[in-house]
Formats: C-alpha cells, sequence, structure tokens
C-alpha cells in the first residue's frame, strides 16, 4: 500500500514539476494565448499517463493467468505441486512477505512474478521450467521472484513507466503545437502540422522512454538475482539456474508480463533489453562469493 501512495505522490509531483517549468520558461503563458489549456493538457497527461499504468498494475494478476492460461495450485494436486508451494511459501516467509498465490501454466521454460502488493501478489511457474531444472534450480528461481515481490518490483517499474508516460503524453502535444503555430503558422486550432509532430515526438520520445524503462529493468534483475542468493545462502542455484537457462529456449510470455519473467538473451538491441546477458547476470554473482 505504501508503494501504491508512492504512485499517487509522485504523480502529483510531476505535475507540479511540469506545471512549475512550464510557467518559468512562460510556456504556459504563451501555449494558454495562442489558444491551448494547459492545465486541461496537463491534467490530461497524468490521467492518460499514469491512468494505464494504474490499471495494468492493479489488473496485472488477473491479465497474467488469463494471458499464460497459468492455474492457480494449493499443492494437493501432486508431488511437483507440492513442492512449488512450499518452496514458495519457505522463500516468502524469510522474505518476510505474505505468501503468494502459486501458479503453473504449460510453456517454455519461465517465470514471473506479478501483483499490485507485496502480500498478496502471483508467482508462476512454466512446465518447462519444472522439468528442465533440478529442485534447487527452481527454488533459486522462485527465490528470485520473490525477490521481485520483496523488492516492490512491479509498483517501481510500474511508477517509472506512468512518469514517463506522463511526459511523453504532454511534451509530444507541446512540441506538435509550438511547431504547428510557429512554422505551419496556423492562426486557428491546429493544423496539420500539429498532429505530424506530435505523432513523430511521440515515437521519438517513446523510444527514449521504452530505452529508461528497460535500464530500470536490468538493474532490478541483478537485485533480483542477489536476493535469491541471499535467501537461499549462497549464490551457487542460481547460477546453475542462470547457466541451465543459458542452452535452453526460454520465452513464451506475452507482453503484459515479459519484462517480470526470464530472458536468456539480451534481446536485438541491449540498450531496450528488460533483462541483463545470462553472462552478465552469472559473473555479478560470482563476483559475490
Amino acid at each position: 500500500m505504501k508503494r501504491v501512495l508512492l504512485l499517487i505522490v509522485t504523480n502529483l509531483a510531476v505535475m507540479v514539476v511540469l506545471s512549475i517549468v512550464a510557467s518559468v520558461l512562460g510556456v504556459d503563458q504563451w501555449l494558454t494565448a495562442n489558444g491551448l489549456n494547459f492545465g486541461a493538457l496537463l491534467w490530461m497527461s497524468a490521467i492518460f499517463g499514469f491512468g494505464g499504468a494504474f490499471i495494468s498494475l492493479f489488473m496485472s494478476k488477473t491479465i497474467a493467468k488469463w494471458s499464460v492460461g497459468a492455474q492457480v495450485i494449493d499443492g494437493s494436486e501432486g508431488t511437483t505441486q507440492y513442492f512449488l508451494v512450499q518452496t514458495v511459501h519457505k522463500l516468502a516467509d524469510a522474505a518476510g512477505i505474505g505468501r503468494p498465490e502459486v501458479a503453473v501454466y504449460e510453456g517454455p521454460a519461465n517465470a514471473f512474478a506479478t501483483g499490485a502488493f507485496r502480500n498478496s501478489a502471483l508467482v508462476a511457474v512454466s512446465s518447462g521450467l519444472v522439468e528442465a531444472m533440478s529442485k534447487d534450480e527452481v527454488e533459486a528461481v522462485l527465490g528470485h521472484e520473490i525477490s521481485h515481490v520483496a523488492n516492490g518490483d512491479m509498483v517501481t517499474l510500474t511508477l517509472i513507466q506512468g512518469v514517463l508516460n506522463t511526459f511523453v503524453f504532454f511534451l509530444s502535444r507541446v512540441v506538435g503545437f509550438i511547431v504547428d503555430k510557429a512554422l505551419f503558422r496556423t492562426e486557428r486550432g491546429v493544423g496539420p502540422g500539429f498532429y505530424i509532430t506530435m505523432i513523430v515526438s511521440q515515437i521519438l520520445f517513446g523510444i527514449i522512454a521504452s530505452a529508461i524503462v528497460a535500464w530500470f529493468s536490468r538493474q532490478r534483475e541483478f537485485r533480483a538475482d542477489r536476493g535469491s542468493a541471499n535467501l537461499l545462502g549462497t549464490p551457487q542455484p542460481m547460477i546453475a539456474a542462470l547457466s541451465r537457462l543459458g542452452g535452453l529456449q526460454t520465452g513464451g510470455l506475452p507482453d503484459s508480463v515479459k519484462a517480470f519473467g526470464i530472458d536468456s538473451r539480451s534481446g536485438l538491441a541491449h540498450l531496450f533489453a528488460t533483462h541483463p546477458p545470462i553472462e552478465v547476470r552469472i559473473a555479478a554473482l560470482q563476483s559475490r562469493q
């Protein structure tokens, strides 16, 4: 709940900062004088920027279950399910968080954690991961996911995404309006120059925002790896799990939860990769031994 309140406070802080900067530069007066309601644009930017992020966060568990076909288990289904549930509960207790729901789904080797609150999260594991790894390696992966929950990574990433969404929405429309008035000299309302510039600006600012989000995502992966090592008392199981993942086909996750899963590759461009390369993560863990 504290992190959700942080989301709200940050949203208000972003609006205040944008308002102050625009006032100091005189942008708000210029925009208003030329027919753009600065206050309305600011509120709309916050609503669209953080509104979507909030909705995504609070619906994350439901969306995750639906998108991968995950089935929640209680451990009574069989020995494998019992092991998964008991391991998640043990790690959650050690991390000092509420016991998450545990789910399994059919797919390539992967796992993810999601949820708006630390004490009511969801940890899901694929059949491919359970079949390919030893119990120690599976436990290390579960420790990694529990660390994500304990660190509040889902909320933090939503916070960052919301802030950037607000800036992208706001700045792209301000730039579009300025270009339309200054270069295309549209006198009434807005002309084609506004829409063309706004779309191009939103794409460019969106690319920059994606790179920033990806950088934060990579940092939280290192933290979750360290968290798993701390929970298990040794980094060796996590190192073994990562080494195993390096030789497996991972993936199979939809975009809605892809950033919270496991990836054995850095992606087409490291700048936009949500996960560091496997070898870099292993080296980081080995340096702590």
